[in-house]
């Protein structure tokens, strides 16, 4: 058994925006561990190219950027969520610049920035760097984190489960008083799990863009945190509307690199190989419709005229001003053999963010006290069934705030003695090609069966061949020593089973989820809330 200490740390899985802002507004008051499964610098902040919401023009307000979310959100974002998140923006932004993010700056515009529009917004009110946001945001506050004394970074860690009631020998977890004490992570280059005690335990882990063949996400996004939540009896809601991007670069050399919204926002053109543009013919909003949108669109015109990409054209914007404003993209099309000045982009759709997750109140309460989820882990119900474009970060930095206070808020628990990680059962891994194999034909069916169009067979197909592969995931992780790659392939076919579950008990097409089966929205709908068989017990 491992003694808790009394001055437990928070313990926040996960080091991009989300985690960082939690720890940053934690970290002068108490002592603070953040976990990364890979480098600190691997996460999807990083990957995010075109920036946050602020509500700051003059042009703008705060029911305009809430109705354009409940927009973009057909119809199931919650509206005082969005209330909140939005009257919350323009401080989320002040507090960004108080921390040194190199923000584009604008002499004219509001709070001297220069703000962008992405497809689905009114007004320009996206707050940017150039077109390497995510990047510059991350690099800063990762910097800060550095500097400060209670704050302990940990590369190469990766959380396996939660340390729950279940695991404790306490008076009150008879009582009914279920909480989450701490956690049990991997150090992956001592190849040894600890149990790490906690004040407090934050889920901020990202999506599950993985768990897709294709995706922009960076390798780190496998649903952990989503997958450990759900494992621990908590509530999960709203993961059938996984957004996908419209326009990932098509290249060989580069499956992953994302073409930012807001190349279209300045007034870049989709068009099929012949130069003709087609949005016109699925929405008349155009390149500026949300994604859901943009994306069923590209897919249908890939499919109709048996295409492997279409084309993003943006060469009548100008030398000058593609390299000033995207000069990421300019730059990195360039060393593929693409001048984006004098050719067209070639861009497919790919999985972007995942709209659902663990269930959480505006402070990142999950259903257990002493767990938070935020960020891209956790469901508010802002994004509804589409996620408004640079809605994602504004969330991180909002809930980041409020998940920080709430912990303040609450006494320390006693402490309580936490049983130590047993290995005496297990032994090595025999074969690691089992694990790659799975993870293959995983990724596979779900880009196959539980893609941009659904239908009931095909789920029914996917829910059944997961089935058979937890089977052989579970028979080996109860078999063999942990490692990051068979941790990930269990958390992702968990993402995997509740992705396909809700997506069958949703009996209509509504935003990111569109069944052939059930073409028709219903007048009334309501998210999709699965429950843990843990949970009813």
């Amino acid at each position: 058994m491992t003694a808790a200490s009394q001055d437990a740390p928070v313990v926040i899985i996960g080091a991009g925006l989300a985690g960082l802002t939690v720890a940053l507004h934690l970290a002068d008051t108490v002592p603070v561990v953040i976990l990364a499964k890979r480098q600190l610098t691997e996460a999807a902040t990083a990957w995010a190219q075109g920036g946050i919401v602020g509500v700051l023009g003059s042009d703008d307000s705060i029911d305009s950027h809430v109705r354009d979310t409940q927009d973009a959100g057909a119809g199931l974002v919650d509206a005082a969520t969005a209330r909140f998140i939005a009257e919350r923006s323009a401080a989320a932004v002040g507090w960004l610049v108080e921390q040194g993010v190199p923000f584009t700056p604008d002499d004219t515009g509001p709070m001297g920035l220069h703000l962008t529009r992405e497809g689905g917004h009114a007004v320009r009110r996206i707050a940017h760097a150039a077109d390497a946001t995510g990047k510059a945001i991350h690099d800063q506050l990762l910097d800060v984190a550095r500097r400060h004394p209670n704050i302990t970074l940990r590369e190469r860690w990766m959380a396996v489960d939660l340390i729950t009631s279940r695991h404790v020998q306490r008076e009150d977890v008879d009582k009914g008083v279920p909480r989450v004490y701490g956690v049990y992570a991997l150090d992956i280059d001592a190849q040894r799990v600890e149990t790490l005690p906690a004040r407090s335990v934050v889920l901020a882990t990202g999506g599950a863009g993985k768990v897709y063949r294709y995706t922009t996400n960076p390798d780190t996004s496998t649903g952990d945190g989503i997958a450990m939540a759900w494992r621990a009896g908590c509530r999960v809601a709203n993961m059938e509307f996984i957004q996908f991007h419209p326009t990932c670069l098509y290249h060989p050399q580069e499956r992953s690199f994302l073409i930012t919204e807001a190349l279209r926002g300045e007034g870049g053109h989709l068009k099929l190989p012949d130069g003709t543009r087609f949005m016109a013919a699925h929405d008349e909003r155009m390149e500026l419709a949300p994604r859901d949108i943009v994306a069923r669109a590209i897919d249908f015109e890939m499919k109709k005229h048996g295409l492997d990409h279409v084309w993003l054209d943006a060469t009548h914007l100008g030398e000058a001003f593609l390299i000033e404003h995207f000069p990421t993209i300019h730059a990195r099309c360039l060393k593929l053999g693409i001048d984006i000045a004098k050719q067209p982009i070639p861009v497919v759709p790919a999985v972007h963010f995942t709209c659902g997750g663990a269930v959480t109140d505006l402070n990142g309460r999950c259903d257990l006290p002493g767990l938070y989820a935020v960020g891209e882990t956790g469901y508010t119900g802002l994004h509804g069934a589409n996620r408004l474009a640079s809605n994602s970060l504004l969330e991180c930095v909002v809930l980041g705030q409020t998940c920080a206070a709430d912990i303040l808020s609450h006494p320390v628990q006693a402490p309580a003695p936490l049983p130590a990680w047993d290995e005496s059962q297990v032994d090595n891994a025999d074969e690691q090609v089992v694990i790659a194999h799975n993870w293959d034909e995983l990724r596979l069916l779900m880009w196959n069966y539980v893609g941009i169009v659904r239908t009931t067979k095909r789920l029914e197909r996917a829910l059944h061949r997961i089935d058979l592969l937890r089977g052989e995931i579970d028979d080996y992780y109860g078999s063999f020593r942990v490692t990051r790659d068979l941790l990930e392939l269990r958390n992702l076919v968990d993402c995997a089973e509740l992705i396909v579950r809700s997506a069958l008990m949703r009996h209509e097409s509504r935003g990111l989820h569109y069944s052939r089966d059930y073409p028709q929205t219903l007048p009334v709908s309501f998210p999709t809330v699965l429950i843990s068989e843990r949970r009813r017990r």
